[in-house]
């Protein structure tokens, strides 16, 4: 349970190190080569987890070593939203004006006097040492290195693992539940529920125990999960939509014709769309992009993590 949990994670963390507008920035604050060295140092442990998934069962200490890696994948994790957060707010505010853009409204504003670089690199510093420590005591508790299992598991299942997993974090979990589950007066049928600045766990890990919660599962007809990154193709965006709800898979040649689709499948139910590690600032994309969404039943929402 806490390797596959821990699994989850790291993979997680690989998926947003991968990004290249994550990478470039990176790269111009002079912090990529500490996060090049925590990257290669959490493969090496991850090549252990295998065998960690037979043995914690019957080794304590295996199980104390997989939970010590959950807390520093939590760290890492926390420290990547630092960096992208601070990435999409340099873009948006190059000269600390004040911006009316969509996601722009959704960060606060981030006031230091310290580069980036000052402050984070210790951060991962001692993350990738505390990493290295982990990754020498694989002798001792008898790891190796073995084939990876079959990976059946889809990216749902390792989220609900997950949810056992945030000790501490509950009341900021009750409280996004609360604005997910509760009726709220607006103008649209849809409201948008932002992710951002959470301390303690990754915004990503947070949004997926969120969409794996069983009252939501019951409170919502029709979810959708769609991890944006930095390529926000309205098509593709919708069309992953569209085969979440309707469960089937159907060649669309124009994006009219597809979000006319959409909106007879979403048409009178409540629904939860979750978009994920979302860079794009342009509001007439964002228009587009939700046109589907408006007039539907009262009560859907939309989770939006910010990068």
């Amino acid at each position: 349970m806490a390797e596959a949990a821990a699994a989850a994670l790291i993979k997680v963390i690989f998926e947003k190190l991968a990004v290249e507008a994550f990478k470039k920035y990176a790269r111009s604050q002079n912090i990529h080569s500490e996060l090049k060295q925590l990257g290669i140092t959490l493969s090496h442990i991850q090549a252990l987890l295998n065998d960690a998934s037979h043995k914690e069962i019957t080794h304590e200490s295996v199980r104390l070593w997989l939970t010590s890696l959950q807390h520093l994948a939590y760290d890492i994790d926390d420290v990547l939203d630092d960096v992208a957060t601070e990435a999409i707010n340099r873009e948006l505010n190059p000269e600390s004006e004040a911006s009316t853009s969509m996601v722009r409204k959704l960060i606060p504003t981030c006031c230091t006097n310290f580069s980036l670089s000052h402050r984070l690199s210790p951060k991962l510093d001692s993350i990738t040492t505390q990493l290295q420590h982990l990754e020498k005591q694989k002798g001792d508790l008898g790891l190796i290195v073995k084939d990876e299992k079959p990976k059946n598991t889809s990216r749902r299942n390792e989220t609900s693992l997950l949810e056992s997993d945030v000790v501490g974090r509950e009341g900021e979990r009750e409280k996004l539940i609360n604005k997910l589950l509760q009726d709220e007066p607006s103008k649209e049928n849809f409201i948008i529920v932002p992710i951002v600045g959470m301390g303690g766990v990754g915004k990503t890990t947070m949004a997926r125990i969120l969409y794996n919660d069983t009252r939501v599962r019951d409170h919502f007809k029709l979810k959708a999960w769609v991890c944006v990154s930095d390529e926000f193709d309205i098509f593709k965006i919708s069309e992953t939509i569209y085969q979440s709800v309707a469960k089937k898979s159907k060649q669309f040649k124009y994006l009219n014709q597809l979000q006319v689709a959409l909106g007879e499948e979403l048409k009178d139910k409540r629904f939860l769309v979750v978009f994920d590690d979302v860079w794009n600032e342009n509001y007439d994309d964002w228009e587009n992009l939700v046109r589907p969404f408006h007039s539907r039943a009262t009560g859907s929402r939309v989770i939006i993590t910010t990068r």
